[in-house]
């Protein structure tokens, strides 16, 4: 009994409900708006690399203005920065739809996603470094999974209810997406949370380069940001679901019932729903005793399936597959980001956490250009089981290249 009730302890907490409500909104919003976009683009164009561009569009944001975002995380209010952040997107999600409903050019499309990944950068530091103040020290792990099983939730959700929607008009999923990034907004403006400590202005290269050093001196975490920054380059399977789902489609293994548009729904909600299950186990278990090992061990396990996905020729075994890259993921983003939050002062959290956006966020747009590129030269099939083989190479390089991280047992470490 003692231990159900420390389970849900962290909703006790007021701004952690509206936060998480929020989040979970626009999560919700995201996955069916990525989902219009992949399918819309890869239906005008036809072409493999059409999908990796998107990647590059969102990619360059990231690698230019999350620094100088994490900066501003940690010298101004945060929630006011996740509220230009979420005023942004709104904007970019109504335009979208916009062209969308006119037939719009292409290039608009990309302008609108680099504008849109531009506005998520701005406000993602701030978010990541709220997190801590949402609750006391000693709920955040529980606080994390809690997050993580019921965005994983809504990234179920989110794809099949994409999968609909596009069927019928890719421009609904865009307005989708603006209605929950509004909702948000106003919930970060009425919610108050705790003060913690403040770096002084100071000068902004300086103050960056002082989260870039951190992490540097910090081996624990620049092994575990980096471990996942090359899985996440190298497993980009996601971008090109749109292409798979097709020749799934084509094939006639997936049930009768179901169009190409929800086949595509459902295999990008497959991960969603094995990162869930496995993030709900996790919040009924204990705090893991064998972090680093558990964490090079699922991120192996992500390139294993990831293989597996790229042969499958079958709706249900490449279900499975993705499934389990979501099962494996999961593991790894609670301990990234526990050791990432817990081992950094609330003072420097919003550079680090700028720091830990442009190793995986980069990675994972940067991945799906990537993947695009490479299945446009060979085949989908070669890039998505060559990034598979990539992450295991990885995962025992970096083994052996930070011991520290392969010995790390608390997450606080």
């Amino acid at each position: 009994m003692k231990r159900n009730q420390e389970t849900y302890e962290p909703f006790r907490h007021a701004a952690f409900r509206r936060f998480l409500l929020g989040g979970l909104l626009v999560q919700l919003g995201t996955a069916a708006q990525s989902l219009a976009i992949g399918w819309e683009l890869f239906g005008r164009t036809g072409e493999p690399l059409a999908l990796g561009f998107v990647g590059l569009a969102q990619a360059i944001p990231m690698l230019v203005l999350t620094l100088p975002a994490g900066y501003l995380a940690d010298v101004m209010d945060r929630r006011h920065l996740v509220a230009i952040s979420m005023a942004g997107t709104t904007v970019t999600s109504v335009l979208l739809a916009l062209v969308s409903l006119t037939s719009g050019e292409v290039w608009l499309i990309y302008l609108l996603l680099f504008l849109d990944s531009s506005f998520i950068r701005v406000g993602g530091p701030a978010r990541e470094a709220i997190g801590p103040l949402l609750v006391p020290d000693e709920l955040f792990e529980r606080s994390i999974k809690w997050r993580s099983t019921l965005a994983h939730l809504t990234g179920v959700i989110g794809p099949a209810i994409g999968g609909i929607l596009i069927g019928i008009n890719p421009a609904i999923a865009y307005g989708l997406s603006a209605t929950a990034s509004t909702a948000f907004l106003t919930i970060v403006l009425r919610t108050r949370i705790r003060a913690g400590a403040r770096a002084d202005r100071g000068r902004a290269l300086r103050k960056v380069a002082e989260g870039l050093a951190f992490v540097w001196r910090k081996k624990v975490i620049l092994g575990a940001i980096s471990l996942d920054m090359f899985a996440v380059l190298l497993g980009g399977a996601v971008y090109l679901l749109p292409v798979f789902a097709e020749q799934i489609a084509a094939s006639g293994s997936a049930p009768a019932w179901m169009s190409p548009e929800q086949v595509l729904g459902w295999l990008r909600a497959a991960p969603a729903l094995g990162a869930g299950m496995m993030a709900l186990t996790l919040t009924y278990l204990p705090p893991l005793k064998r972090a680093g090992r558990s964490l090079l061990l699922t991120v192996a396990g992500f390139g294993i399936a990831t293989i597996l996905f790229g042969f499958s020729t079958v709706f249900w075994l490449s279900a499975l597959a993705l499934f389990l890259t979501g099962v494996f993921d999961n593991v790894s983003v609670v301990i990234r980001h526990a050791v990432v939050q817990l081992s950094t002062p609330n003072e420097m959290r919003g550079r680090v956490s700028a720091v830990n956006s442009i190793f995986i966020g980069s990675s994972n747009e940067l991945g799906g250009f990537e993947s695009g590129l490479v299945a446009q030269l060979f085949s989908p099939v070669i890039s998505v089981v060559s990034g598979g083989i990539g992450t295991l190479i990885v995962v025992a390089t970096w083994a052996g290249l930070f011991p520290d991280l392969r010995r790390l047992r608390r997450m606080s470490g």
